[in-house]
């Protein structure tokens, strides 16, 4: 059986022209980039979660399903403040009973946005954002810069689907066309494709885009900029001009920015920078997320409660306040008694006295294969993988949402999707409660 036009739940592209040939022997995936056709390739892995397992005595053993969503229901009804975390890999509908049930059991509800884009989240409440579609950028923009990313390796297919190499509108020999800018403290397979790479130090972005504000107003910047950032005022300068002389430009920010010194406040600077230059020229700032579903989360969130991330329903109405009801805030403080972790292998981002903790307390994990957490938990429930085995409704990185079918069915008979599993555990809890 031969799917055309399938879309990719492996990073935030969310690619939509994906041919997959289905087979007896093996599948055959086309024009999904390494990512991608690992993602699908998973389908059928050896390290796939096939039954519930629970805990006992310290070693997981294989149950029933409804034995499995009792002790996780239990452990949630018992929990004074409980944790749910949510990762970017699951749908928007996923997501949503997700915050349902963290309203009814008064608990903090987190997102992969609290180790990831959380401060870009921040930055834009701030600033404010001045978007775009990827489609627009694609067919218009005739600058591009990667600032703090390197899209060849977290988006590999960003470049030649829906930045650089495209025909577009004022590009009509796409990359020939097109200028390519790079701001990284490394060297990366990205800036050895790019015009212009700024090497700048790093922890340094806040610096250096305060220097191209101070620019833009006509002014000079301190002297002593160039030492704090290890790039010239010329060089600034050049690069200043090169943004003001475009038709059309884009920037596109990564982890880079959001994690260095200044956090979102390097963020809250990028988006002014892109408002003052609309006063020379069309300009746009998008975020480039790694997850295929990262920024469904703050979207979701941001629609039922008003908050993109890290909501506490502790007093029965949701709190939000960064680096309190955040989750490694809260695992380092041991403010959590019990977790649910959705489609996460959380421990990968975690500082080690919070995995320490987490390991103390009874966790419920929800996910499609085995890693390290589920080798801590109390309870795993077989996750259910969206857009391929369920149909989902996804963010791509540019906060468009993609609606997906299911190009098979889910291979479990007792949950039909992630939503459906968090429906039975939402009515276990509520018969419990």
């Amino acid at each position: 059986m031969i799917l055309k036009n399938v879309i990719c739940p492996a990073c935030g592209a969310c690619c939509d022209d994906i041919r997959i040939d289905l087979n007896e022997n093996k599948t055959i995936v086309k024009n999904a980039c390494k990512i991608g056709n690992a993602k699908f390739q998973a389908i059928v892995s050896d390290h796939r979660i096939r039954d519930p397992m629970i805990n006992v005595g310290g070693k997981l053993q294989k149950s029933g399903w409804n034995e499995a969503i009792e002790k996780a229901a239990k452990i949630l009804a018992d929990s004074k403040r409980p944790l749910l975390f949510i990762g970017g890999e699951t749908s928007c509908e996923t997501m949503e009973v997700g915050l349902h049930l963290g309203e009814y059991l008064g608990a903090v509800v987190d997102s992969i946005s609290t180790v990831c884009h959380g401060p870009s989240a921040m930055g834009m409440q701030e600033a404010g954002r001045i978007g775009a579609t990827a489609g627009q950028s694609k067919i218009r923009a005739d600058l591009v810069i990667y600032w703090g990313s390197n899209p060849l390796e977290l988006v590999p297919r960003h470049m030649s689907r829906y930045a650089i190499y495209p025909r577009g509108y004022w590009t009509r020999r796409g990359r020939f066309d097109r200028t390519v800018i790079t701001v990284d403290p490394r060297k990366t397979i990205t800036s050895e494709n790019s015009d212009l790479h700024i090497h700048l130090k790093p922890n340094t972005d806040y610096e250096l885009l305060s220097a191209l504000l101070t620019l833009i107003h006509g002014k000079k910047p301190h002297p002593s900029v160039e030492e704090i950032t290890g790039v010239s005022i010329s060089m600034m300068e050049k690069m200043l001009q090169m943004m003001k002389n475009c038709k059309y430009g884009v920037i596109y920010v990564g982890l880079g920015i959001a994690s260095s010194y200044g956090k979102h406040r390097n963020v809250e600077l990028a988006f002014n920078l892109v408002k003052e230059l609309n006063a020379c020229t069309k300009f746009v700032i998008s975020i480039l997320r790694g997850y295929c579903n990262a920024a469904g989360f703050s979207q979701t969130a941001s629609y039922l409660y008003g908050y993109p991330f890290g909501l506490d329903f502790a007093r029965g109405y949701p709190r939000y306040n960064p680096g309190e009801f955040t989750t490694v805030d809260l695992l380092r403080e041991r403010d959590v008694d019990a977790a649910l972790l959705l489609s996460s292998n959380l421990d990968a981002y975690l500082p080690a006295v919070c995995v320490e903790y987490l390991a103390e307390i009874p966790i419920i994990c929800v996910d499609p294969f085995h890693s390290s957490i589920t080798l801590i938990s109390d309870v795993v429930l077989p996750g259910v993988i969206d857009a391929i085995e369920c149909e989902s409704t996804m963010y791509r990185f540019d906060d468009m949402p993609i609606y997906s079918k299911s190009i098979i069915a889910s291979p479990f008979n007792f949950t039909e999707s992630n939503e459906h599993t968090l429906k039975q555990l939402f009515e276990k809890v509520k018969e419990l409660k």
